[in-house]
């Protein structure tokens, strides 16, 4: 045994750990610029005052920056919850903002427990904060999680992505799930038949890191903790439980094939600017843990969100590394979806690296070891990086293009043929596969829309946002030039032609997103044209606004059926999704012969060879047009071809399945206006 550890705690790693041969806790903190620390102990019926203080010595409890204790779990009575007290300098002029009245959460905190008196004002104020500050939950007495053999699921072609929010997925009254159980991780596990059903093979949750329940952000991209799941999620916040039921949810998406992505926010934190509250980060080392202006006083803002995180900073770095491990080991995530990574690539002085950032070549690193999915936004408030401008050379992107080019094609803008030919193929402009760069396909995530913007319905149901809900208007969203409301705005007394041709375009946007090479990714609710009712920022509106309404499932059962035949039929034909760009097995045609690339052309069709890939022949017919177009079909004989796919007839006529599919009775074919018909040829 090492007495000396035994006596004075290690320095690593960072944050609470168990000692179960001692039966001890070591506690390390780091801290570059404290000048003394005090570990505080609460029991599970006093919050306010500790149960038991620990005033670190830096002669005996100090590792170079590292401030460290052991404590035996037989001198800490009934103490279930931890905090810290850190002294230094108030200097805000040099950066330095240390309080010792205020009560500091650890950064490493594997779970938050918020007292009944929690106050997010008091720690904005001057003064002690005890008794409304989040606090660590010390947790020796839980064992780790069953996980037993499980062997999650890694898809390839039939990767297809559903992001959703794990509260707003099951909140409403009508999502079918048990009351008990609305909007947390075990309320996911009780739809997770809807899923398969659905047939998407991996989730994106937006963000399950703990985040101030107080701030106002519903989407929680406001985070307080790196290391802990959020306790609201937890279907009793306050049992501490939030850690098992995560994992549970985990499991059991791995055990339906579902692969589990989280969205991540590694760029900023809830403490804000300086009028932010102190929490955690800035009362325990303020210049370590952020980006400052030159006047050390104001914190830079790349993010828009008051704060940047200072990722340059090798121990900053370390808390993302050993967060994204602990995610990736412990709790088993399959991959990250990285918000504003761009900020990733910022130096120090604010300036970009674009060559190798260390921490964007840390992660990289990790997620080859550990074969962990890494997707980045690829941008922040100045930086746009899509593609081969963001230094993460393996990631996958999420393609802003794609979502771009595809909404003003469908709309109906000019010009746009060439670039929808291209975002079909895998925008390979983004992400081209010369021998200097040798991107994939598949790092193009492919998305038309996601929680930030309108809803699929509500961009082919309004033209001007509706920023209000309950009484409240949220924070303008960016204006969707690219949503058309199909001839009447909203829901109110819309007609029946028009309610039939906003399903038409919902279908033409299916069919776009999923016959493109590259991966799938598509919002929860879109597949039953859930609607925001206009909003399209509503990061603030934690009520029926955003949660999932479950009852337009039956009444849009067509449109459901129309997303799980459209999945399907991407699983079922490789030739679509692929590793690589398709090359010579595409060939590109308008309604004859050439493609119009024209400014006032809005269709086009291509002929996918499907043999390279052991797959059948697709030719796809794409009308754009306010006017029905007639197609000749350029490849092979009439008795080739079978129609699958025609968005503009009604269900079930709109997706015949293979086998009922409907024979082709001419190479001339009538495309409806705005719809778009596939072709099938069987593989000989």
């Amino acid at each position: 045994m090492d007495r000396w550890t035994e006596k004075e705690g290690a320095p690593s790693p960072l944050g609470v750990t168990w000692v179960e041969e001692e039966q001890a806790f070591n506690f390390a903190l780091y801290s570059k610029h404290a000048t003394g620390v005090t570990l505080l102990l609460y029991a599970s019926d006093e919050t306010v005052k500790p149960a038991a203080q620990y005033r670190l010595n830096f002669l005996t409890n100090k590792s170079g920056r590292v401030w460290h204790c052991r404590i035996p779990v037989s001198q800490m009575r009934d103490v279930r919850y931890y905090a810290y007290s850190v002294e230094g300098p108030f200097e805000p002029g040099e950066g330095h903002r240390f309080d010792p009245e205020k009560i500091l959460l650890d950064p490493y905190a594997k779970a938050v427990f918020f007292p009944h008196g929690f106050d997010r004002d008091a720690a904005r104020q001057l003064g002690s904060n005890a008794g409304r500050a989040p606090l660590g939950l010390l947790q020796h007495h839980r064992q780790s999680f069953a996980w037993g053999h499980e062997t999650p699921s890694r898809h390839t072609h039939d990767l297809v992505i559903y992001e959703m929010h794990v509260k707003g997925f099951t909140m409403g009254s009508n999502s079918g799930v048990s009351r008990e159980t609305r909007g947390t991780y075990a309320g996911v596990i009780e739809k997770i038949p809807y899923l398969t059903e659905l047939g998407v093979t991996a989730v994106e949750l937006l963000p399950v890191y703990q985040f101030d329940p107080q701030e106002g952000n519903y989407w929680g991209y406001m985070p307080l903790n790196f290391l802990s799941p959020h306790h609201g999620y937890a279907s009793d916040p306050t049992s501490g439980e939030q850690v098992q039921e995560f994992c549970a949810m985990v499991k059991a998406l791995h055990e339906a094939g579902i692969e589990v992505l989280l969205d991540v926010v590694y760029n900023h934190t809830t403490e804000g600017n300086q009028n932010g509250p102190t929490y955690s980060y800035r009362g325990i080392d303020n210049t370590t843990y952020y980006l400052l202006e030159e006047d050390r006083r104001w914190y830079r803002n790349d993010t828009g969100t008051g704060n940047v995180l200072h990722t340059a900073n090798r121990y900053v770095r370390r808390t993302v590394v050993e967060s994204l491990l602990y995610w990736t080991d412990q709790m088993r995530v399959d991959g990250f979806r990285f918000d504003l990574a761009s900020v990733f690539s910022r130096n120090e002085d604010g300036s970009i690296n674009l060559e190798d950032p260390p921490i964007i070549a840390e992660i990289s690193s990790l997620a080859e070891l550990k074969r962990t999915r890494l997707i980045a936004e690829a941008w922040d408030l100045s930086v746009y990086q899509l593609g081969r401008s963001f230094p993460g050379l393996s990631w996958l992107q999420w393609n802003g293009k794609f979502r771009d080019d595809v909404r003003a094609f469908v709309k109906g803008d000019s010009g746009m043929v060439p670039s929808l030919m291209t975002r079909l193929y895998g925008s390979d402009d983004l992400f081209p596969d010369q021998l200097l760069h040798a991107y994939h396909a598949y790092q193009s995530v492919n998305f038309v829309t996601c929680h930030d913007g309108y809803s699929l319905y509500d961009l082919v149901a309004y033209n001007s946002k509706h920023n209000w809900a309950n009484g409240h208007q949220n924070q303008d969203g960016r204006d969707d030039n690219d949503s058309w409301n199909c001839g009447w705005e909203g829901d109110e007394g819309v007609p029946d032609a028009v309610l039939t041709l906003r399903k038409q375009q919902v279908k033409n946007f299916c069919c776009l997103l999923f016959l493109s090479n590259g991966t799938p990714m598509f919002c929860a609710g879109d597949e039953f044209m859930n609607t925001q009712g206009g909003n399209n920022n509503p990061y603030n509106q934690d009520n029926d606004t955003t949660w999932l309404d479950w009852n337009l499932l039956p009444r849009n059962q067509d449109i459901f059926r129309f997303f799980t035949l459209m999945i399907a039929f991407r699983k079922a034909h490789p030739s679509l999704g692929r590793s690589r760009f398709w090359r010579e097995d595409i060939h590109w045609y308008g309604v004859g012969l050439e493609v119009d690339l024209s400014h006032d052309s809005h269709s086009l069709a291509f002929f996918l060879s499907g043999a390279s890939q052991q797959d059948d022949d697709l030719y796809v017919m794409i009308n754009a047009y306010w006017e029905d177009l007639v197609f000749t079909v350029q490849e092979g004989q009439v008795s080739d071809w079978r129609r699958v796919i025609d968005t503009s007839l009604p269900s079930p006529e709109d997706f015949r399945e293979s086998e009922q599919a409907q024979a082709l009775r001419s190479l001339r074919y009538q495309v409806k206006a705005r719809s778009i018909v596939v072709l099938l040829r069987t593989a000989a």
